[in-house]
């Protein structure tokens, strides 16, 4: 697995689609996830160090874990099936490992609240991580259509 960081949150200007920039913390690796409206403005608020009045969805899961005596250890984006990432949520839930099935943006989210290492796959790495040039290249012409 491979330590990343989220270099940011971003708008195709011409799609309107988000995506949320993974960057390998030892390497030039970028990964480009496309992510919904929702969980790019939880990303990129946190990011920004601003706040809501009222606590996002993803703050809530954040003070549920945190009051029930849980741990976030990592987030792992683990695959990559039919155009669809898959990640996981990493606990200790007193000392016990527990793993919880999340849709990549939405464990991103959690991550950058709670100051979580996120991991990515290197099988998934070596189907989609590219420089930067390539990956903005991409990132302009948007994602590719869904095969149906």
């Amino acid at each position: 697995m491979v330590e990343m960081t989220v270099e940011s949150v971003r708008i195709n200007l011409q799609t309107s689609q988000r995506v949320v920039i993974l960057k390998a913390t030892k390497q030039e690796r970028y990964l480009f996830i496309w992510i919904a409206h929702p969980e790019a403005y939880a990303i990129a608020i946190e990011l920004q160090g601003t706040s809501s009045l009222r606590p996002l969805t993803h703050d809530l899961l954040k003070n549920v874990i945190s009051d029930l005596g849980a741990k976030i250890e990592s987030v792992v984006i683990s695959d990559l099936i039919d155009d669809i990432f898959y990640a996981r949520i990493v606990l200790d839930v007193s000392g016990r490992h527990v793993e919880i099935d999340s849709r990549p943006s939405d464990a991103i989210a959690l991550a950058v609240r709670t100051k979580t290492p996120i991991f990515v796959e290197e099988s998934v790495l070596e189907l989609l991580a590219w420089p930067w040039k390539i990956m903005m290249k991409r990132f302009l012409r948007g994602p590719k259509p869904k095969r149906m």
